[in-house]
């Protein structure tokens, strides 16, 4: 059960332009299955507002979260590119490159750059 919930959560839900995200551990209640997500909104001021809004719609499907950090993301579909980096003040920086990789899971025909530079 808590595998066809966990399939039900998309591996990453971003949008065009430069805004901040979070990468999120996504899990039933022992841990046991789990996966990581990548989320991020330009409406969202702050990585806990993304954060926050990822949590509970997980949780309205009965799974627990943990934020593994932030950053920022710059999409441009138009130039088939993405570059990740910078960081989360409040939750320090994500794994850039575990985020490259889901990503590219969803983005195959992209560039994905990934930087611990900026903010």
């Amino acid at each position: 059960m808590v595998d066809a919930k966990l399939e039900a959560v998309p591996n990453v839900d971003i949008e065009e332009g430069i805004f901040k995200y979070v990468l999120i551990k996504v899990y039933g209640q022992d841990e046991s299955n789990q996966k990581k997500i990548v989320r991020g909104y330009a409406d969202c001021q702050w990585h806990s507002d993304i954060y926050d809004r990822s949590s509970e719609s997980c949780k309205g499907l009965g799974l627990e979260t943990e934020c593994l950090g932030g950053g920022r993301i710059e999409h441009n579909p138009d130039l088939k590119l993405i570059k990740v980096y910078g960081y989360s003040q409040g939750f320090g920086k994500a794994d850039h490159a575990e985020t490259k990789k889901i990503l590219q899971k969803k983005f195959t025909d992209y560039e994905i750059q990934i930087s611990d530079e900026g903010y």
